[in-house]
């Protein structure tokens, strides 16, 4: 599942889209420290108010927002697994029938509460339905337009939203001219910040992966491991933070500790051009053989074959361990690096590293930033000093 592909889906979310169909709505009531389930109600969702249908197609679209690796995660379902959920979601996907779909859900929220319980009240929702996708790009000059010719994706979405109880206040009732103490006591669903979810199944290619789900969470990369392999019965994903960590530890082993900003910039700026040389495929990956490449095109010394693939043994524990490029990008501010120091945070984009240098001035460290312009803070021009 590429980017692209994740924002096409996100967009037809929205009410009275004509490429989206939402067939049934089944919302699940759970209790904070309970195993079973309290309340569950299943409905049409053409039947829901409008109001309510506007804020769960906020909640589904908030769900899958977010960047690939880091809040969205393309699992592959366990080859083996007791009661696989693969077959639970394939078969409550193909079924016409609500009572069956609604039964499946069930017993995958019965999932969710073995040997787990959750904090907060939790409402889990469940929706069924159809998006459609042209299959071919649109042409102007051609008589037939580019929606006769549609890609059908039937899809199971869940949403996972945590309670909170309403705060005390102080009402004023108009009619009755007095002031009033609010002894409301429901539980509000926090519908806007779901924590996590799924859509399944994946899609790639306009073509849907039954053997995949897009696992979805709320806080980046802290995907719920417990969920992930317990519920989904899918395969441990590695996070674009644990990517990029693995990378920085097998540059590390291959050049040491320190190197100078001009050459970290090289690096970054050869893995942005094989990123941009792929934007239109699946996410490029890095092997060994790649990184060895990038490193001495980007001046590293003494970087040779063998000295790359044993630290892809030591760090990743696999000579042949692919790494993400997407992932090992610095992400600040989505295309910054962040430089932290104790009097000071800098944010830098990848490309413009080459300007900044840590120098000795006086027996002291400093770093020295290389501008064109004149600097401005707070609206005083800083005086240049000549060293």
């Amino acid at each position: 599942m590429i980017k692209k592909e994740v924002a096409h889906i996100r967009k037809q979310f929205k009410l009275d889209h004509e490429m989206l169909t939402i067939h049934d709505i089944l919302n699940v009531y759970i209790m904070k420290e309970s195993d079973e389930i309290y309340h569950y109600e299943c409905q049409p969702f053409a039947l829901v108010d409008r109001e309510k249908q506007e804020l769960y197609m906020l909640n589904f679209k908030k769900l899958l927002t977010g960047e690939l690796d880091q809040k969205l995660f393309e699992l592959k379902f366990q080859e083996e697994a007791e009661d696989p959920t693969r077959v639970l979601l394939h078969q409550g996907m193909v079924t016409g029938d609500t009572e069956e779909w609604m039964n499946l859900m069930l017993h995958l929220v019965e999932k969710m509460l073995t040997d787990n319980t959750y904090e907060r009240d939790t409402v889990v929702t469940f929706v069924r339905g159809h998006y459609y996708r042209p299959t071919k790009s649109r042409n102007d000059e051609a008589e037939v337009s580019e929606k006769d010719e549609m890609f059908s994706h039937p899809f199971i979405l869940c949403s996972v939203n945590s309670t909170e109880q309403q705060r005390k206040s102080l009402l004023f009732d108009y009619v009755e001219r007095e002031f009033k103490y609010n002894v409301n006591v429901d539980p509000i669903i926090k519908l806007s910040t779901p924590e996590q979810g799924f859509l399944y199944p994946s899609v790639t290619d306009n073509v849907s992966d039954v053997n995949r789900v897009l696992y979805c969470v709320g806080k980046i990369n802290e995907p719920n491991t417990q969920f992930i392999t317990q519920v989904l019965n899918a395969e441990r994903t590695v996070t674009a933070l644990e990517e990029r960590t693995i990378f920085e530890e097998i540059v590390k082993e291959v050049a040491g500790d320190e190197l100078d900003a001009a050459t970290i910039a090289q690096v970054y700026e050869e893995i942005h051009r094989v990123i941009e040389d792929h934007e239109e495929e699946e996410p490029p990956k890095l092997d060994y053989r790649d990184v060895e490449q990038l490193l001495t095109v980007s001046g590293v010394e003494n970087v040779t074959t063998e000295r790359v693939e044993e630290a892809f043994r030591t760090v990743a524990d696999d000579r042949n361990y692919e790494l993400k490029a997407s992932s090992v990008i610095p992400k600040f501010n989505s295309k910054s690096i962040k430089i932290q120091t104790k009097v000071a945070s800098i944010a830098v984009s990848p490309e413009d590293l080459r300007y900044v240098k840590q120098v000795n001035y006086r027996g002291k460290r400093c770093i020295l930033i290389e501008v064109d312009e004149e600097v401005v803070i707070e609206g005083f021009t800083l005086t240049t000093e000549n060293l």
